[in-house]
């Protein structure tokens, strides 16, 4: 049984955590011509802002009703209308989400009440989406943020079956996919490809593979999203054959999903290492009623290949990591597939799926706690971060860069972690850590005893 360490300290030194509201606006970000607006100061938008752009290197549509000190003690609802307003009328996007912040929660705002005024005011704009989602940043992280917001979406945006009249399965190939946060562009490329290698076409929800992808567009500005899950397809989502759910913090927005449609749900925690990739693509092969195509069965003896050349690096190897719950899930799965040891598990708040990650205890703190840990434990690798660099250079340890935001490497945002390609590439970069900061070679060894003639008495052997 995962023992579960609470805080016990009253602050964070090295923060860990992304907010509730990053995550929210990630979810956003995922559909096309999309706007997420912040209901708090300014600084609460720049700084999430700027956690965005270094990460993807990318310009990111975000707003703020910018509550200032009258509207933080009398109220912002006007803040809120009149942001909605503003964003509908100047940039028409089909969907905004409003999404709260600590100052705004603090102080007692009901967006929900907020947009039900808008709607009665402003029946123009009845064709843009506005779903309100409450998403404090100090409570929560980027994954459960991200996952309130797409249940809420879901909520708004997909008709109940019976109201609608879908059907599960009229579209006899389309199978909706709830990605997680944790998934990257990269990533949903690769599933991509391998959905549509089982003759299978993918719904992403939300889609950042068609957003943030690095992608150059005719456009020289967009005050919206440019790509993603397009909102119509919100409404077909009753009639796929299927709907695969990729991460636990999605159990959620999973259930209320198959509730609404009547759609058979396939759930899968994560899809790092060969375990977890078998049970995908058993999942596909059983939706398609295809047998598995010779190209994946090719990829994975790859990996079974890669999981040998890398086994004496990584067997028995001490990491040390820090991420949010699906990723902490999914990289002790692969490192522990491995047979490597996790010495330091440390993730940024309380989820249901913890006590089901095989380790001996998991630390609910910063990077500081995960620093400390590993320290005592004699970590010899890190997996975290950019924010968790300057903790393994402390440690004197490599470190695999992994999860949100990376701001210290350029297409950290692309890189593919899933599948059988992915989960090899991961194992050849873990190795390749391993082998650059290996610091325990043998000394040569030079015996008293060997003889010599006399003319190399003083010469160094090369014995």
């Amino acid at each position: 049984m995962t023992e579960i360490l609470k805080r016990n300290k009253a602050l964070s030194v090295s923060p860990l955590k992304a907010s509730q509201p990053v995550g929210g606006s990630l979810a956003t970000l995922g559909f096309n011509r999309a706007m997420p607006m912040l209901h708090g100061s300014q600084g609460c938008t720049a700084f999430a802002k700027v956690f965005f752009v270094r990460h993807f290197r990318e310009p990111i549509p975000l707003q703020s009703t910018a509550m200032d000190q009258s509207s933080s003690v009398l109220g912002a609802d006007e803040n809120v209308v009149v942001g909605i307003k503003t964003i509908a009328e100047k940039s028409r996007p089909a969907l905004i989400t409003i999404l709260t912040t600590g100052l705004a929660e603090t102080q007692g705002a009901d967006v929900h009440r907020n947009v039900r005024e808008f709607r009665a005011a402003n029946p123009e704009f009845d064709d843009v989406a506005v779903v309100a989602v409450n998403t404090p940043d100090f409570t929560g992280s980027v994954e459960t943020g991200y996952a309130a917001t797409l249940t809420e979406i879901i909520r708004a945006l997909v008709p109940d079956a019976k109201e609608a009249g879908t059907l599960p399965g009229w579209r006899r190939r389309q199978v909706n996919v709830l990605v997680s946060y944790m998934l990257t562009p990269g990533d949903l490329e690769a599933l991509r490809d391998i959905f549509e290698q089982f003759q299978l076409r993918p719904v992403f929800v939300p889609d950042l593979s068609d957003s943030l992808d690095g992608c150059l567009t005719d456009d020289d500005f967009s005050p919206v999203t440019i790509g993603g899950t397009p909102l119509s397809e919100m409404a077909t989502l009753g009639h796929a054959k299927a709907t695969v759910v990729i991460g636990a913090s999605l159990q959620k927005a999973a259930d209320l999903l198959e509730e609404k449609t009547g759609v058979p749900t396939y759930r899968f925690d994560h899809l790092y290492g060969l375990h977890a990739n078998d049970a995908l693509i058993s999942a596909l092969s059983e939706i398609s009623g295809l047998d598995v195509p010779e190209r994946i069965e090719r990829q994975r003896s790859q990996l079974q290949d890669a999981m040998l050349d890398t086994h004496f690096m990584l067997g028995q190897l001490l990491i040390a990591i820090a991420a949010d719950a699906d990723l902490l899930h999914a990289l002790v799965a692969q490192v522990q597939e491995m047979g490597a040891e996790v010495v330091a598990a440390v993730t940024s708040c309380n989820t249901p799926l913890l006590s089901r990650i095989p380790v001996a205890s998991i630390k609910i703190g910063d990077l500081e706690d995960m620093e400390l840990i590993a320290k005592a434990n004699n970590a010899q690798l890190v997996i975290g971060n950019s924010h968790a660099v300057d903790s393994a250079e402390r440690l004197g340890t490599p470190i695999l860069r992994s999860g949100f935001p990376l701001y210290d490497i350029i297409g950290g945002y692309q890189k593919t972690w899933i599948g059988y390609r992915g989960s090899r590439q991961t194992l050849f970069d873990l190795a390749n850590l391993v082998i650059n900061h290996a610091h325990e070679e043998i000394p040569v060894y030079r015996s008293v005893y060997a003889q010599k003639p006399a003319n190399e008495a003083s010469a160094p052997s090369c014995h």
